[in-house]
C-alpha cells in the first residue's frame, strides 16, 4: 500500500479528491466505486469544486456505491442514497442512469444483491474504489470476521458500528440492525483503491490494517493484499503508525521510487 500522510482533513480531502479527479481525467468512462459517512464528505466538496472550476466531467462516470442500509427508502433522509445526492451527485453533471446505489428497500435482498454484482461486471468491473474505514476496521458494512471471499450480500450491523452510526439519527433505536453491503471480494477486485481515514479516533485502527497482520477481524487488513491501494491519513489518524518516518520518506521522493519500478 502507498500510505499518504496529509497534515489534516483538509489536505485529505484535496489530495484524495486530486487522485480520483486524475482518474477521471485518464479515463471518461470511469467507473467509480464510492462510499458514504463524515470522512468523504470534503473529498465530495472537493470534487464538486473541481467540476465548477475547472469542468471536471462526470457525464460519463458510472457509480455504485457500496453499501445501503437495509429498509431504508432511497429518499430517506438517512438513506446513502439520499447522502451521494445531497453531497455529490446533485453538484455534478452526473446521469442518474449511471449512478448505482443499493436498493434498501428492496423485496428481495438476495436477488437483489446478486443483480448488482451482475451490474458491476457489465459495466466492465469498479476501475477506482474509494473507501472509508469503521472504528472496528471494517470496510463497507463487512464487519469483524466477514470472508474476504464476500460478495455483495446482507450483513448484520456490529453494536459498535450502530453507536458510531447513531450521530446520523434522531436516537440510536432508530438506526437498522442490517444492511446491504459489497463483499470484501467484490472490493479487491476494484482495479484501484483509495482508503481516507481522518482523525484521532481512527489512530488505532489505522495502525492496525496498515502495519498488524492480514486478518478478518480487521476486514481492512485485506487491502495489503491488493496491487494498487493508496491510503490518505490525515496527521491524527496516522499518530500512531510505527514507520510514519518511512511513509514520509517515499511521499516525498516518490520521484525516485516511480524511476526505479518504471511507473
Amino acid at each position: 500500500m502507498e500510505i499518504i500522510i496529509t497534515p489534516d482533513y483538509e489536505s485529505m480531502s484535496k489530495t484524495s479528491a486530486e487522485i480520483i479527479a486524475k482518474e477521471i481525467r485518464r479515463k471518461h468512462d470511469l467507473v467509480l466505486g464510492l462510499a458514504t459517512g463524515d470522512t468523504p464528505i470534503g473529498t465530495y466538496r472537493e470534487l464538486a469544486n473541481l467540476h465548477k472550476a475547472e469542468g471536471l466531467d462526470f457525464s460519463k462516470i458510472t457509480t455504485f456505491n457500496l453499501d445501503e442500509y437495509l429498509d431504508l427508502a432511497p429518499l430517506h433522509k438517512n438513506s446513502y442514497n439520499y447522502f451521494m445526492w445531497e453531497n455529490l451527485f446533485k453538484h455534478v453533471n452526473i446521469s442518474p442512469h449511471k449512478v448505482f446505489v443499493p436498493q434498501g428497500n428492496t423485496d428481495d435482498p438476495e436477488v437483489f444483491s446478486d443483480w448488482y454484482e451482475r451490474q458491476i461486471r457489465d459495466a466492465g468491473g469498479i476501475d477506482l474504489q474509494v473507501l472509508g474505514i469503521g472504528r472496528d476496521g471494517h470496510i463497507g458494512f463487512n464487519e469483524p470476521g466477514s470472508s474476504f471471499a464476500s460478495r455483495t450480500r446482507v450483513k448484520g450491523l456490529y453494536e459498535q458500528t450502530i453507536k458510531d452510526n447513531a450521530r446520523f439519527f434522531d436516537k440510536e433505536e432508530d438506526v437498522p440492525r442490517f444492511a446491504i453491503t459489497m463483499g470484501i471480494g467484490t472490493i479487491m477486485e476494484a482495479k484501484k483503491i483509495l482508503l481516507i481515514a481522518n482523525g484521532e479516533a481512527k489512530a488505532e485502527v489505522c495502525r492496525e490494517f496498515i502495519e498488524g497482520p492480514v486478518t478478518s477481524q480487521i476486514t481492512a487488513s485485506a487491502l495489503q493484499l491488493h496491487s494498487y491501494a493508496i491510503v490518505i491519513l490525515d496527521a491524527e489518524a496516522a499518530s500512531k503508525l510505527k514507520r510514519k518516518e518511512y511513509y514520509n520518506w517515499i511521499r516525498d521522493n516518490k520521484h525516485i521510487v516511480r524511476k526505479q519500478i518504471g511507473r
